[in-house]
Protein backbone atom coordinates (compact mmCIF):
# COMPACT_ATOMS: atom_id res chain seq x y z
CA UNK A 1 0.00 0.00 0.00
CA UNK A 2 2.91 2.34 0.69
CA UNK A 3 4.30 1.55 -2.78
CA UNK A 4 0.90 2.40 -4.33
CA UNK A 5 0.87 5.68 -2.38
CA UNK A 6 4.41 6.56 -3.54
CA UNK A 7 3.67 5.55 -7.12
CA UNK A 8 0.49 7.61 -7.17
CA UNK A 9 2.42 10.65 -5.96
CA UNK A 10 5.20 10.08 -8.51
CA UNK A 11 2.78 9.66 -11.44
CA UNK A 12 0.90 12.77 -10.40
CA UNK A 13 4.05 14.92 -10.21
CA UNK A 14 5.46 13.46 -13.46
CA UNK A 15 2.21 14.33 -15.26
CA UNK A 16 2.39 17.78 -13.70
CA UNK A 17 5.52 18.48 -15.78
CA UNK A 18 4.07 17.23 -19.09
CA UNK A 19 0.68 18.89 -18.57
CA UNK A 20 2.29 22.13 -17.46
CA UNK A 21 4.15 22.47 -20.78
CA UNK A 22 0.84 22.28 -22.63
CA UNK A 23 -0.68 24.93 -20.36
CA UNK A 24 2.15 27.39 -21.09
CA UNK A 25 2.53 26.80 -24.86
CA UNK A 26 1.00 30.10 -26.02
CA UNK A 27 3.10 32.01 -23.46
CA UNK A 28 6.36 30.35 -24.54
CA UNK A 29 5.49 31.14 -28.19
CA UNK A 30 5.03 34.81 -27.33
CA UNK A 31 8.13 35.04 -25.11
CA UNK A 32 10.57 33.45 -27.56
CA UNK A 33 8.82 34.18 -30.88
CA UNK A 34 8.05 30.58 -31.85
CA UNK A 35 5.54 29.26 -34.38
CA UNK A 36 2.90 26.70 -33.36
CA UNK A 37 4.62 24.10 -35.53
CA UNK A 38 7.82 24.50 -33.47
CA UNK A 39 6.02 24.33 -30.13
CA UNK A 40 4.01 21.33 -31.40
CA UNK A 41 7.29 19.58 -32.21
CA UNK A 42 8.65 20.55 -28.79
CA UNK A 43 5.58 19.08 -27.07
CA UNK A 44 5.86 15.75 -28.87
CA UNK A 45 9.65 15.49 -28.64
CA UNK A 46 9.59 13.65 -25.30
CA UNK A 47 7.94 10.76 -27.15
CA UNK A 48 11.16 10.27 -29.13
CA UNK A 49 13.19 9.23 -26.08
CA UNK A 50 10.24 7.28 -24.78
CA UNK A 51 9.43 5.29 -27.91
CA UNK A 52 12.97 4.05 -28.44
CA UNK A 53 12.97 2.29 -25.09
CA UNK A 54 9.41 1.46 -24.03
CA UNK A 55 8.97 -1.91 -25.75
CA UNK A 56 12.37 -3.27 -24.70
CA UNK A 57 11.89 -2.15 -21.13
CA UNK A 58 8.37 -3.66 -20.97
CA UNK A 59 9.85 -6.87 -22.35
CA UNK A 60 12.73 -7.20 -19.87
CA UNK A 61 10.72 -5.87 -16.94
CA UNK A 62 11.00 -8.96 -14.77
CA UNK A 63 14.82 -9.16 -14.84
CA UNK A 64 15.79 -5.85 -13.26
CA UNK A 65 15.43 -4.14 -9.86
CA UNK A 66 12.23 -2.36 -10.82
CA UNK A 67 11.88 0.16 -7.94
CA UNK A 68 15.45 1.40 -8.46
CA UNK A 69 14.87 1.78 -12.19
CA UNK A 70 11.73 3.79 -11.40
CA UNK A 71 13.73 5.99 -8.99
CA UNK A 72 16.44 6.66 -11.59
CA UNK A 73 13.80 7.48 -14.21
CA UNK A 74 12.13 9.93 -11.79
CA UNK A 75 15.46 11.71 -11.17
CA UNK A 76 15.89 12.14 -14.95
CA UNK A 77 12.35 13.53 -15.23
CA UNK A 78 13.06 15.97 -12.39
CA UNK A 79 16.30 17.09 -14.07
CA UNK A 80 14.34 17.63 -17.31
CA UNK A 81 11.85 19.84 -15.43
CA UNK A 82 14.63 22.06 -14.06
CA UNK A 83 16.23 22.21 -17.53
CA UNK A 84 12.94 23.42 -19.04
CA UNK A 85 13.01 26.51 -16.81
CA UNK A 86 16.69 27.28 -17.62
CA UNK A 87 16.02 29.51 -20.69
CA UNK A 88 14.40 32.07 -18.40
CA UNK A 89 17.54 32.40 -16.29
CA UNK A 90 20.03 32.64 -19.16
CA UNK A 91 18.16 35.27 -21.18
CA UNK A 92 17.72 38.97 -20.45
CA UNK A 93 14.50 40.72 -19.60
CA UNK A 94 11.41 40.44 -21.76
CA UNK A 95 11.28 43.47 -24.09
CA UNK A 96 8.08 44.87 -25.57
CA UNK A 97 7.09 48.01 -27.46
CA UNK A 98 5.62 50.75 -25.30
CA UNK A 99 4.54 54.37 -25.27
CA UNK A 100 6.09 55.42 -21.96
CA UNK A 101 9.85 55.78 -22.01
CA UNK A 102 11.11 53.65 -19.13
CA UNK A 103 14.08 51.79 -17.72
CA UNK A 104 13.78 49.29 -20.60
CA UNK A 105 14.24 51.86 -23.34
CA UNK A 106 13.91 55.54 -24.03
CA UNK A 107 11.88 54.74 -27.13
CA UNK A 108 8.23 55.42 -27.73
CA UNK A 109 5.75 54.13 -30.28
CA UNK A 110 3.73 57.34 -30.55
CA UNK A 111 3.44 59.26 -33.80
CA UNK A 112 6.72 61.22 -34.05
CA UNK A 113 6.34 64.10 -36.48
CA UNK A 114 10.08 64.48 -36.97
CA UNK A 115 10.45 60.77 -37.68
CA UNK A 116 12.94 60.29 -34.87
CA UNK A 117 10.90 57.69 -33.00
CA UNK A 118 13.77 55.90 -31.30
CA UNK A 119 11.94 52.63 -31.66
CA UNK A 120 12.50 52.73 -35.39
CA UNK A 121 16.20 52.27 -34.81
CA UNK A 122 15.58 49.76 -32.07
CA UNK A 123 13.44 47.47 -34.13
CA UNK A 124 16.33 45.47 -35.51
CA UNK A 125 18.68 45.41 -32.55
CA UNK A 126 17.32 41.95 -31.75
CA UNK A 127 18.84 40.64 -34.95
CA UNK A 128 22.56 40.29 -34.32
CA UNK A 129 24.16 36.90 -35.14
CA UNK A 130 24.66 36.51 -31.37
CA UNK A 131 20.92 36.85 -30.67
CA UNK A 132 20.04 34.36 -33.41
CA UNK A 133 22.56 31.90 -31.90
CA UNK A 134 21.12 32.45 -28.41
CA UNK A 135 17.64 31.65 -29.70
CA UNK A 136 18.86 28.38 -31.21
CA UNK A 137 20.60 27.49 -27.96
CA UNK A 138 17.41 28.10 -25.95
CA UNK A 139 15.45 25.82 -28.25
CA UNK A 140 18.18 23.17 -28.00
CA UNK A 141 18.01 23.25 -24.18
CA UNK A 142 14.23 22.78 -24.30
CA UNK A 143 14.39 19.93 -26.82
CA UNK A 144 17.10 18.15 -24.78
CA UNK A 145 14.95 18.57 -21.65
CA UNK A 146 11.97 17.03 -23.46
CA UNK A 147 14.02 14.06 -24.72
CA UNK A 148 15.34 13.48 -21.17
CA UNK A 149 11.82 13.60 -19.78
CA UNK A 150 10.79 10.96 -22.32
CA UNK A 151 13.67 8.64 -21.39
CA UNK A 152 13.11 9.14 -17.66
CA UNK A 153 9.41 8.40 -17.98
CA UNK A 154 9.93 5.00 -19.63
CA UNK A 155 10.25 2.74 -16.56
CA UNK A 156 7.74 4.59 -14.37
CA UNK A 157 4.40 3.25 -15.59
CA UNK A 158 5.18 -0.27 -16.92
CA UNK A 159 7.41 -1.22 -13.95
CA UNK A 160 5.07 0.33 -11.40
CA UNK A 161 2.05 -1.50 -12.79
CA UNK A 162 3.78 -4.87 -13.09
CA UNK A 163 5.37 -4.53 -9.60
CA UNK A 164 1.96 -3.84 -8.04
CA UNK A 165 0.28 -6.60 -10.05
CA UNK A 166 2.98 -9.11 -8.99
CA UNK A 167 2.81 -8.49 -5.25
CA UNK A 168 -0.75 -7.33 -4.56
CA UNK A 169 -3.42 -9.93 -3.84
CA UNK A 170 -5.52 -10.72 -6.90
CA UNK A 171 -8.49 -9.15 -5.15
CA UNK A 172 -6.80 -5.81 -4.47
CA UNK A 173 -4.73 -5.46 -7.64
CA UNK A 174 -7.58 -3.98 -9.80
CA UNK A 175 -8.36 -1.46 -7.04
CA UNK A 176 -4.74 -0.28 -6.82
CA UNK A 177 -4.39 -0.05 -10.61
CA UNK A 178 -7.72 1.81 -10.77
CA UNK A 179 -6.35 4.38 -8.31
CA UNK A 180 -3.24 4.85 -10.47
CA UNK A 181 -5.23 5.18 -13.72
CA UNK A 182 -7.51 7.80 -12.18
CA UNK A 183 -4.44 9.77 -11.10
CA UNK A 184 -3.14 9.78 -14.69
CA UNK A 185 -6.28 11.74 -15.57
CA UNK A 186 -6.18 14.03 -12.50
CA UNK A 187 -2.53 14.98 -13.18
CA UNK A 188 -3.10 17.07 -16.33
CA UNK A 189 -6.07 18.81 -14.65
CA UNK A 190 -3.86 19.86 -11.74
CA UNK A 191 -1.18 20.93 -14.27
CA UNK A 192 -3.56 23.28 -16.09
CA UNK A 193 -4.67 24.78 -12.76
CA UNK A 194 -0.99 25.29 -11.85
CA UNK A 195 -0.48 26.98 -15.24
CA UNK A 196 -3.50 29.18 -14.57
CA UNK A 197 -2.01 30.30 -11.24
CA UNK A 198 1.57 30.88 -12.48
CA UNK A 199 0.63 32.84 -15.63
CA UNK A 200 -0.93 35.52 -13.43
CA UNK A 201 2.58 36.55 -12.34
CA UNK A 202 4.71 38.63 -14.69
CA UNK A 203 7.48 36.68 -16.46
CA UNK A 204 10.35 38.76 -15.00
CA UNK A 205 8.97 38.85 -11.48
CA UNK A 206 12.46 37.90 -10.27
CA UNK A 207 14.24 40.59 -12.35
CA UNK A 208 11.93 43.63 -12.25
CA UNK A 209 10.52 45.40 -9.15
CA UNK A 210 6.71 45.20 -8.98
CA UNK A 211 6.14 48.93 -9.43
CA UNK A 212 8.01 48.91 -12.76
CA UNK A 213 5.70 46.32 -14.38
CA UNK A 214 3.49 48.35 -16.72
CA UNK A 215 1.44 45.54 -18.28
CA UNK A 216 -1.67 43.84 -16.93
CA UNK A 217 -2.45 40.21 -17.75
CA UNK A 218 -5.22 41.34 -20.12
CA UNK A 219 -2.66 43.08 -22.37
CA UNK A 220 -1.84 41.17 -25.62
CA UNK A 221 1.88 41.74 -24.87
CA UNK A 222 1.65 40.17 -21.38
CA UNK A 223 3.89 37.15 -20.75
CA UNK A 224 3.28 35.19 -17.52
CA UNK A 225 5.87 33.47 -15.30
CA UNK A 226 5.85 30.24 -17.34
CA UNK A 227 9.12 29.01 -15.76
CA UNK A 228 7.86 29.05 -12.17
CA UNK A 229 5.65 25.96 -12.47
CA UNK A 230 8.58 23.85 -13.72
CA UNK A 231 10.55 24.57 -10.54
CA UNK A 232 7.57 23.46 -8.42
CA UNK A 233 6.78 20.33 -10.49
CA UNK A 234 10.44 19.25 -10.83
CA UNK A 235 10.95 19.61 -7.06
CA UNK A 236 7.90 17.39 -6.42
CA UNK A 237 9.23 14.71 -8.79
CA UNK A 238 12.65 14.82 -7.07
CA UNK A 239 11.04 14.32 -3.64
CA UNK A 240 8.84 11.46 -4.90
CA UNK A 241 11.88 9.65 -6.37
CA UNK A 242 13.56 9.11 -2.99
CA UNK A 243 11.50 6.21 -1.53
CA UNK A 244 12.07 4.00 -4.60
CA UNK A 245 15.71 3.43 -3.69
CA UNK A 246 14.57 1.72 -0.47
CA UNK A 247 11.95 -0.71 -1.83
CA UNK A 248 13.09 -4.35 -2.09
CA UNK A 249 13.63 -6.03 -5.44
CA UNK A 250 11.82 -9.31 -4.53
CA UNK A 251 11.77 -12.02 -7.15
CA UNK A 252 8.61 -11.92 -9.26
CA UNK A 253 6.20 -14.86 -9.11
CA UNK A 254 6.39 -15.41 -12.87
CA UNK A 255 7.53 -18.89 -13.91
CA UNK A 256 10.09 -19.44 -16.67
CA UNK A 257 12.69 -17.13 -18.17
CA UNK A 258 12.17 -14.35 -20.65
CA UNK A 259 13.90 -15.33 -23.86
CA UNK A 260 14.81 -12.85 -26.57
CA UNK A 261 14.33 -15.30 -29.42
CA UNK A 262 10.56 -15.34 -28.73
CA UNK A 263 10.35 -11.57 -29.19
CA UNK A 264 9.63 -11.52 -32.97
CA UNK A 265 7.12 -14.38 -32.64
CA UNK A 266 5.11 -12.58 -29.94
CA UNK A 267 5.31 -9.32 -31.89
CA UNK A 268 3.92 -10.84 -35.09
CA UNK A 269 1.28 -12.85 -33.23
CA UNK A 270 -0.19 -9.66 -31.74
CA UNK A 271 0.12 -7.51 -34.84
CA UNK A 272 -1.70 -10.13 -36.92
CA UNK A 273 -4.61 -10.25 -34.47
CA UNK A 274 -7.46 -8.33 -36.18
CA UNK A 275 -9.31 -7.22 -33.01
CA UNK A 276 -6.10 -6.03 -31.34
CA UNK A 277 -4.95 -4.18 -34.45
CA UNK A 278 -8.29 -2.46 -35.16
CA UNK A 279 -8.84 -1.36 -31.56
CA UNK A 280 -5.32 0.05 -31.36
CA UNK A 281 -5.82 1.95 -34.67
CA UNK A 282 -9.11 3.36 -33.32
CA UNK A 283 -7.28 4.46 -30.17
CA UNK A 284 -4.57 6.03 -32.34
CA UNK A 285 -7.17 8.27 -34.03
CA UNK A 286 -8.74 9.28 -30.72
CA UNK A 287 -5.34 9.89 -29.07
CA UNK A 288 -4.16 12.01 -32.00
CA UNK A 289 -7.15 14.28 -31.47
CA UNK A 290 -6.62 14.41 -27.70
CA UNK A 291 -2.89 15.14 -28.05
CA UNK A 292 -3.52 18.03 -30.46
CA UNK A 293 -6.35 19.47 -28.36
CA UNK A 294 -4.43 19.16 -25.09
CA UNK A 295 -1.56 21.12 -26.63
CA UNK A 296 -3.47 23.92 -28.36
CA UNK A 297 -6.95 24.08 -26.75
CA UNK A 298 -5.76 26.82 -24.36
CA UNK A 299 -4.42 28.89 -27.24
CA UNK A 300 -7.63 28.29 -29.19
CA UNK A 301 -9.80 29.59 -26.33
CA UNK A 302 -7.50 32.62 -25.86
CA UNK A 303 -7.79 33.63 -29.53
CA UNK A 304 -11.44 32.78 -30.19
CA UNK A 305 -12.95 34.31 -27.07
CA UNK A 306 -10.27 36.89 -26.11
CA UNK A 307 -9.44 35.17 -22.81
CA UNK A 308 -6.27 35.53 -20.75
CA UNK A 309 -3.94 32.47 -20.82
CA UNK A 310 -4.60 32.04 -17.10
CA UNK A 311 -8.41 31.88 -17.50
CA UNK A 312 -8.22 29.55 -20.54
CA UNK A 313 -6.09 27.11 -18.49
CA UNK A 314 -8.54 27.30 -15.62
CA UNK A 315 -11.43 26.27 -17.90
CA UNK A 316 -9.49 23.28 -19.25
CA UNK A 317 -8.27 22.21 -15.79
CA UNK A 318 -11.62 22.67 -14.03
CA UNK A 319 -14.11 21.60 -16.75
CA UNK A 320 -12.71 19.64 -19.70
CA UNK A 321 -10.30 17.31 -17.89
CA UNK A 322 -12.69 16.42 -15.02
CA UNK A 323 -15.28 15.75 -17.75
CA UNK A 324 -12.96 13.18 -19.33
CA UNK A 325 -12.49 11.55 -15.88
CA UNK A 326 -16.27 11.26 -15.47
CA UNK A 327 -16.49 9.60 -18.90
CA UNK A 328 -13.82 7.02 -18.03
CA UNK A 329 -15.57 6.15 -14.74
CA UNK A 330 -19.01 5.96 -16.40
CA UNK A 331 -17.65 3.65 -19.16
CA UNK A 332 -16.17 1.31 -16.53
CA UNK A 333 -19.36 1.37 -14.44
CA UNK A 334 -21.60 0.52 -17.44
CA UNK A 335 -19.35 -2.45 -18.27
CA UNK A 336 -19.45 -3.73 -14.71
CA UNK A 337 -23.22 -3.21 -14.33
CA UNK A 338 -24.13 -5.11 -17.53
CA UNK A 339 -21.27 -7.66 -17.43
CA UNK A 340 -20.51 -6.88 -21.07
CA UNK A 341 -19.22 -9.34 -23.64
CA UNK A 342 -16.47 -8.29 -26.06
CA UNK A 343 -19.01 -7.59 -28.79
CA UNK A 344 -20.99 -5.35 -26.42
CA UNK A 345 -17.76 -3.56 -25.45
CA UNK A 346 -17.22 -2.79 -29.13
CA UNK A 347 -20.82 -1.52 -29.45
CA UNK A 348 -20.39 0.74 -26.38
CA UNK A 349 -17.23 2.28 -27.88
CA UNK A 350 -19.03 2.86 -31.18
CA UNK A 351 -22.05 4.50 -29.51
CA UNK A 352 -19.85 6.80 -27.40
CA UNK A 353 -17.87 7.93 -30.44
CA UNK A 354 -20.95 8.50 -32.60
CA UNK A 355 -22.63 10.69 -29.96
CA UNK A 356 -19.35 12.56 -29.44
CA UNK A 357 -19.19 13.45 -33.16
CA UNK A 358 -22.83 14.59 -33.13
CA UNK A 359 -22.21 16.91 -30.16
CA UNK A 360 -18.87 18.17 -31.47
CA UNK A 361 -20.22 19.13 -34.91
CA UNK A 362 -21.75 22.48 -33.77
CA UNK A 363 -18.31 23.50 -32.44
CA UNK A 364 -17.38 24.25 -36.06
CA UNK A 365 -19.72 27.23 -35.88
CA UNK A 366 -19.40 28.30 -32.23
CA UNK A 367 -16.70 30.93 -32.21
CA UNK A 368 -15.90 34.55 -32.90
CA UNK A 369 -15.02 36.35 -36.13
CA UNK A 370 -11.57 37.92 -36.43
CA UNK A 371 -11.44 41.35 -34.80
CA UNK A 372 -11.11 44.34 -37.14
CA UNK A 373 -7.44 45.33 -37.27
CA UNK A 374 -6.61 48.34 -39.43
CA UNK A 375 -4.40 47.42 -42.37
CA UNK A 376 -4.43 43.70 -41.42
CA UNK A 377 -7.98 42.33 -41.49
CA UNK A 378 -9.87 45.53 -42.17
CA UNK A 379 -9.49 48.35 -44.64
CA UNK A 380 -12.97 49.89 -44.41
CA UNK A 381 -14.33 51.67 -47.48
CA UNK A 382 -11.99 52.66 -50.28
CA UNK A 383 -12.08 56.21 -48.95
CA UNK A 384 -10.92 55.26 -45.45
CA UNK A 385 -8.33 52.90 -46.94
CA UNK A 386 -6.90 55.89 -48.74
CA UNK A 387 -7.02 57.77 -45.43
CA UNK A 388 -5.30 54.90 -43.62
CA UNK A 389 -2.31 55.34 -45.90
CA UNK A 390 -2.37 59.12 -45.66
CA UNK A 391 -3.27 59.47 -41.98
CA UNK A 392 -0.08 58.02 -40.50
CA UNK A 393 2.42 58.74 -43.29
CA UNK A 394 3.84 61.72 -41.39
CA UNK A 395 4.47 59.52 -38.34
CA UNK A 396 7.31 57.37 -39.80
CA UNK A 397 6.03 54.31 -37.92
CA UNK A 398 8.49 51.45 -37.35
CA UNK A 399 7.34 48.29 -39.14
CA UNK A 400 7.81 45.97 -36.19
CA UNK A 401 6.05 47.91 -33.43
CA UNK A 402 3.42 45.89 -31.57
CA UNK A 403 1.42 47.64 -28.86
CA UNK A 404 -2.24 47.10 -29.81
CA UNK A 405 -4.77 49.83 -29.04
CA UNK A 406 -8.53 49.92 -29.50
CA UNK A 407 -9.83 53.03 -31.24
CA UNK A 408 -13.04 54.80 -30.27
CA UNK A 409 -14.28 53.53 -33.68
CA UNK A 410 -13.95 49.93 -32.33
CA UNK A 411 -11.16 49.16 -34.80
CA UNK A 412 -7.87 47.79 -33.48
CA UNK A 413 -4.52 49.35 -34.46
CA UNK A 414 -1.18 47.55 -34.22
CA UNK A 415 0.38 50.46 -32.32
CA UNK A 416 -0.46 54.06 -31.32
CA UNK A 417 1.78 55.23 -34.17
CA UNK A 418 -0.28 53.31 -36.76
CA UNK A 419 -3.39 55.10 -35.49
CA UNK A 420 -1.53 58.42 -35.78
CA UNK A 421 -1.82 59.11 -32.02
CA UNK A 422 0.38 61.96 -30.83
CA UNK A 423 -0.51 62.19 -27.13
CA UNK A 424 -0.44 59.56 -24.37
CA UNK A 425 -2.25 60.24 -21.08
CA UNK A 426 -0.64 58.53 -18.12
CA UNK A 427 -1.88 57.63 -14.65
CA UNK A 428 0.99 59.19 -12.69
CA UNK A 429 0.38 57.05 -9.60
CA UNK A 430 0.38 53.62 -11.28
CA UNK A 431 2.64 54.65 -14.19
CA UNK A 432 0.17 53.06 -16.65
CA UNK A 433 -1.44 54.35 -19.84
CA UNK A 434 -4.98 55.72 -19.49
CA UNK A 435 -5.64 56.51 -23.17
CA UNK A 436 -4.26 58.01 -26.39
CA UNK A 437 -5.59 61.17 -28.00
CA UNK A 438 -5.03 63.19 -31.14
CA UNK A 439 -5.17 60.05 -33.29
CA UNK A 440 -5.34 61.17 -36.93
CA UNK A 441 -6.53 57.78 -38.29
CA UNK A 442 -9.52 57.62 -35.95
CA UNK A 443 -12.21 60.15 -36.71
CA UNK A 444 -14.78 61.24 -34.15
CA UNK A 445 -17.30 63.70 -35.64
CA UNK A 446 -14.65 64.94 -38.05
CA UNK A 447 -11.98 65.42 -35.34
CA UNK A 448 -8.97 63.29 -34.43
CA UNK A 449 -10.20 60.45 -32.20
CA UNK A 450 -8.93 58.64 -29.13
CA UNK A 451 -8.00 55.06 -28.26
CA UNK A 452 -7.56 52.89 -25.18
CA UNK A 453 -4.59 50.56 -24.61
CA UNK A 454 -5.06 46.84 -25.35
CA UNK A 455 -6.87 44.76 -27.93
CA UNK A 456 -10.53 45.39 -28.84
CA UNK A 457 -11.15 41.65 -28.41
CA UNK A 458 -13.44 39.49 -30.51
CA UNK A 459 -16.56 40.66 -28.63
CA UNK A 460 -18.63 37.48 -28.56
CA UNK A 461 -17.97 36.11 -25.09
CA UNK A 462 -21.62 34.96 -24.91
CA UNK A 463 -20.63 31.95 -27.07
CA UNK A 464 -17.98 30.80 -24.58
CA UNK A 465 -20.44 29.01 -22.27
CA UNK A 466 -22.18 26.93 -25.00
CA UNK A 467 -18.75 26.09 -26.45
CA UNK A 468 -17.38 24.88 -23.11
CA UNK A 469 -20.54 22.90 -22.29
CA UNK A 470 -20.65 21.14 -25.69
CA UNK A 471 -16.91 20.39 -25.76
CA UNK A 472 -17.12 19.00 -22.21
CA UNK A 473 -20.09 16.75 -23.05
CA UNK A 474 -18.40 15.55 -26.25
CA UNK A 475 -15.29 14.75 -24.16
CA UNK A 476 -17.34 12.79 -21.61
CA UNK A 477 -18.93 10.69 -24.39
CA UNK A 478 -15.62 10.02 -26.14
CA UNK A 479 -13.93 8.89 -22.93
CA UNK A 480 -16.65 6.35 -22.10
CA UNK A 481 -14.82 4.17 -24.68
CA UNK A 482 -11.55 4.20 -22.66
CA UNK A 483 -12.18 1.20 -20.38
CA UNK A 484 -14.12 -0.99 -22.87
CA UNK A 485 -11.44 -0.53 -25.55
CA UNK A 486 -8.75 -1.48 -23.00
CA UNK A 487 -10.74 -4.59 -22.15
CA UNK A 488 -11.06 -5.50 -25.84
CA UNK A 489 -7.26 -5.51 -26.02
CA UNK A 490 -6.62 -7.41 -22.76
CA UNK A 491 -9.23 -10.09 -23.47
CA UNK A 492 -8.48 -10.65 -27.12
CA UNK A 493 -4.74 -11.46 -26.78
CA UNK A 494 -3.23 -14.57 -25.20
CA UNK A 495 -2.88 -14.30 -21.40
CA UNK A 496 0.94 -14.54 -21.48
CA UNK A 497 1.06 -11.71 -24.07
CA UNK A 498 -0.91 -9.18 -22.00
CA UNK A 499 2.00 -7.14 -20.67
CA UNK A 500 3.68 -7.11 -24.07
CA UNK A 501 0.43 -6.23 -25.89
CA UNK A 502 -0.05 -3.19 -23.64
CA UNK A 503 3.59 -2.13 -24.18
CA UNK A 504 3.10 -2.46 -27.97
CA UNK A 505 -0.17 -0.52 -27.75
CA UNK A 506 1.57 2.39 -25.98
CA UNK A 507 4.40 2.35 -28.48
CA UNK A 508 2.01 2.50 -31.45
CA UNK A 509 0.05 5.30 -29.76
CA UNK A 510 3.30 7.23 -29.29
CA UNK A 511 4.61 6.76 -32.83
CA UNK A 512 1.31 7.25 -34.67
CA UNK A 513 -0.53 9.72 -32.40
CA UNK A 514 1.36 11.51 -29.64
CA UNK A 515 4.46 12.27 -31.71
CA UNK A 516 3.01 13.55 -35.02
CA UNK A 517 -0.28 15.03 -33.75
CA UNK A 518 0.92 18.23 -31.99
CA UNK A 519 3.17 18.98 -34.97
CA UNK A 520 0.28 18.54 -37.44
CA UNK A 521 -2.08 20.62 -35.29
CA UNK A 522 0.61 23.32 -34.91
CA UNK A 523 1.27 23.40 -38.67
CA UNK A 524 -2.47 23.65 -39.40
CA UNK A 525 -2.77 26.55 -36.92
CA UNK A 526 0.22 28.33 -38.52
CA UNK A 527 -1.51 28.27 -41.92
CA UNK A 528 -4.27 30.47 -40.48
CA UNK A 529 -1.94 33.28 -39.34
CA UNK A 530 -2.53 36.66 -41.02
CA UNK A 531 0.17 38.75 -39.32
CA UNK A 532 3.51 37.36 -38.16
CA UNK A 533 5.97 38.95 -35.78
CA UNK A 534 9.27 39.18 -37.68
CA UNK A 535 12.66 38.34 -36.17
CA UNK A 536 15.68 38.64 -38.46
CA UNK A 537 13.28 38.70 -41.45
CA UNK A 538 11.91 35.29 -40.44
CA UNK A 539 8.43 34.55 -39.10
CA UNK A 540 8.46 34.30 -35.30
CA UNK A 541 5.22 34.17 -33.25
CA UNK A 542 1.82 34.91 -34.80
CA UNK A 543 0.21 38.24 -33.88
CA UNK A 544 -3.22 37.71 -35.47
CA UNK A 545 -5.07 34.63 -36.77
CA UNK A 546 -8.04 34.33 -39.10
CA UNK A 547 -10.37 33.09 -36.34
CA UNK A 548 -12.82 31.29 -38.64
CA UNK A 549 -10.06 29.34 -40.40
CA UNK A 550 -8.37 28.59 -37.06
CA UNK A 551 -11.62 27.16 -35.73
CA UNK A 552 -12.46 25.08 -38.82
CA UNK A 553 -9.00 23.62 -39.30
Amino acid sequence: QFFVLCHGFLQLSQLLISGYLKSTISTIERRYGLSSQTTGLLTSFNEVGNTLLIVLISYFGSRVHRPRFIGCGAILVSLAGFLMSLPHFITGRYKYDQSIASIFSNSTDLCQLDGLGAIGNLSDESCTPRTAKENHELLLVMFVAQALRGIGGVPIQPFGISYIDDFASERNSPLYLGILFSLTVVGPGVAFMLGSAMLRFYVDIDKVPGEEIQLTNRDPRWVGAWWLGYLIAASLVAVSAVPYFFFPREMPKEVGRVEVRHFPVVLLRNLRHPVYLLVVLAQVNLSAMVAGLATFMGKFLERQFSLTASFANMIIGAVNIPGAMVGIVVGGAIMKRFQMSLRQCGALCLLGMFLCVVLAFPLLFLGCPTQKVAGVTYSGSSESEHLALECNLHCHCPEKAYNPICGSDSIEYISPCYAGCEVVNIDAVKNTVLNYTGCSCISEQGLAGSARPGSCGTGCSRLLLPFVVLSCLAGILASTSHTPSFMLILRSVQPEDKSFAVGMQFMLLRVLAWMPSPVLFGSAIDTTCILWEKKCDKNAACRYYDNDLFRHR
